[in-house]
């Protein structure tokens, strides 16, 4: 009797999919998920092909038209197969380029080929999101890591043309700094000196020296109990540096790093199953690396044994849905930023708890997502950084301070909205006279009157600075917002202030605001 064989699982639902593209330093990679009830992924494709977009963008200052060209036949390639899993070839949920795009003098050309060519746009990843992505891979790390979930972790990532550094105390990112030294960018920095082997070793650590001293300089002061390397190329050959768990000893990255030293690019290839983009990165990675080590006077170190690309696709899909810890480490960031620059830390705070009232209150009103609650609280925190500069035309002020400062996981685009929404919460509305208003999409310019329109509407209720209002009953009611004070007897300065504010809420909300008796 044969034997009955199990149905077969049956495919995931298209909606039920998600797809993220990343156009890298030397690939062209793409994943397929499939995204549960709770929002968790499930990873059920993998596409990863070379292409040397580093290579010319370091050597050349631009992007050749052939690596052009391949990186467009790979994504054709990749819409193919989303094709045939039944998703449209052209709505791929997140498709960005590297950082190190941005550095290459026809970027744009670039971009737009492939949006001729492939009917894809494709963001570039910019320092925020970057942060936001370590980060992901940090909080994985740790969970895994439960010695350092207490103890003083510092996270460095050398990616092409950058590394970060992210220091973690008891779990919570205290510091965090960039600097311009890279793998490929090192690589092709080091070419011209035709060194080799040990040579060539000395030629990649005096060229990082001075970044070098500078990592030195920025965690002197705190002993630093572990350090967790991550980057493309290192955690390549990650299982021949840690052969259980994750801790490589400084010994066996020296070896390992002079072992590489002595062979030749098709070599690491052949050994280590590399593409050759990678292997040309490999031995600044682990140069780069150990002098970190070194420097740092650390005698172990630990490297993640998961794949960093597709590490990297998955968090893409959810890097802008954070939440929980991740928006606490923002906010830090924010105070961080508000203490410098001397504002007022209780009114700050109290705005932004009044902004977080309106917010929830009028969710079906405002159709705006928890990313732009976040923003607002931030603005809120930041709105009078400005009067550091002068009091007078604060608001100004603050705009500019907020636009030329770096905010922990905020993308410019994020940092860019807050400013314009600190700007906006006294004085004029937004008007398309102002450049960096006038330069975005019609959708942000709406996120932002929506989000000025309530910070205004918070700050005038906090007009005195005193935390009057320590609670807020809200209501609409034939075209009005009405909002009762309970427990302040005289609103009297509050309704003066909400007469110059509130404009804005009607203009964009279409109701007045008042402010009810508490009888």
């Amino acid at each position: 009797m044969p034997k009955r064989r199990k149905p077969a699982k049956p495919p995931p639902a298209a909606e039920s999919l998600a797809t993220a593209m990343h156009i890298g330093a030397s690939s062209v990679s793409m994943m397929v998920a499939e995204r549960a009830a709770d929002g968790s992924l499930t990873p059920i494709d993998f596409l990863e092909q070379p292409a040397p977009l580093a290579h010319d963008i370091f050597r050349q200052g631009i992007v050749s038209l052939s690596t052009t060209e391949r990186v467009v036949a790979i994504i054709k390639g990749y819409q193919k197969s989303l094709t045939e899993l039944g998703l449209n070839p052209h709505n791929v949920t997140r498709a960005v380029a590297s950082n190190i795009l941005s550095e290459a003098r026809n970027h744009e050309t670039v971009l737009n080929r492939i949006r001729i060519a492939c009917g894809l746009r494709v963001g570039t990843i910019d320092d925020g999101e970057m942060t936001r992505l370590i980060y992901l891979k940090t909080r994985r790390r740790l969970q895994h890591l439960p010695a350092m979930r207490n103890a003083t972790t510092l996270v460095m990532h050398v990616g092409p043309g950058n590394t970060r550094a992210l220091l973690f105390q008891k779990g919570r990112i205290t510091r965090y700094t960039s600097y311009r030294m890279g793998t490929h960018r090192t690589r092709e920095a080091v070419e011209g000196s035709h060194a080799e082997g040990a040579a060539l070793l000395r030629v990649i650590r005096e060229h990082a020296s001075g970044n070098l001293a500078q990592i030195q300089y920025d965690y002197s002061d705190i002993p630093i109990d572990g350090l967790v390397i991550i980057g493309y190329e290192v955690q390549s050959v990650a299982a021949s540096l840690t052969k259980s768990g994750t801790a490589c000893p400084l010994r066996k990255l020296r070896q390992f790093t002079a072992e590489a030293a002595g062979m030749s690019d098709v070599e690491l290839v052949k050994c280590y199953h590399l593409d050759y983009q990678t292997a040309e990165a490999l031995l600044p990675a682990l140069a780069i690396n150990l002098a970190i080590v070194e420097t740092l006077k650390l005698d172990k170190l630990h490297i993640p044994a998961s794949d960093y690309e597709q590490g990297l696709l998955h968090d893409l899909l959810v890097s802008r849905e954070l939440t929980g810890t991740f928006a606490d480490e923002v906010l830090r960031s924010a105070r961080i930023l508000a203490e410098r620059y001397q504002s007022d830390p209780g009114h700050g705070e109290h705005v932004g708890d009044l902004c977080a009232k309106l917010f929830d209150a009028l969710a079906d009103l405002h159709h705006l997502t928890r990313h732009d609650a976040l923003l607002l609280q931030v603005a809120a925190i930041l709105h009078e950084v400005g009067t550091y500069v002068s009091p007078r035309a604060h608001h100004k002020h603050s705009e500019y301070i907020i636009l030329n400062s770096e905010i922990f996981g905020l993308d410019r685009m994020d940092v860019t909205i807050v400013a314009l929404v600190a700007r906006y919460h006294r004085h004029s509305g937004p008007v398309l006279d102002h450049p960096s208003y006038a330069a975005m999409s019609t959708d942000d310019r709406i996120r932002v009157s929506k989000l000025a329109a309530m910070l205004r509407v918070a700050d005038a209720l906090e007009r005195t600075h005193a935390q009057r209002v320590s609670q807020l009953e809200i209501r609409r009611e034939s075209g009005k917002l009405r909002l009762r004070l309970p427990g302040l007897v005289d609103a009297a300065v509050e309704r003066l202030a909400m007469t110059s504010k509130a404009d804005l809420f009607e203009q964009v909300f279409g109701l007045g605001v008042v402010i009810d008796e508490d009888n």
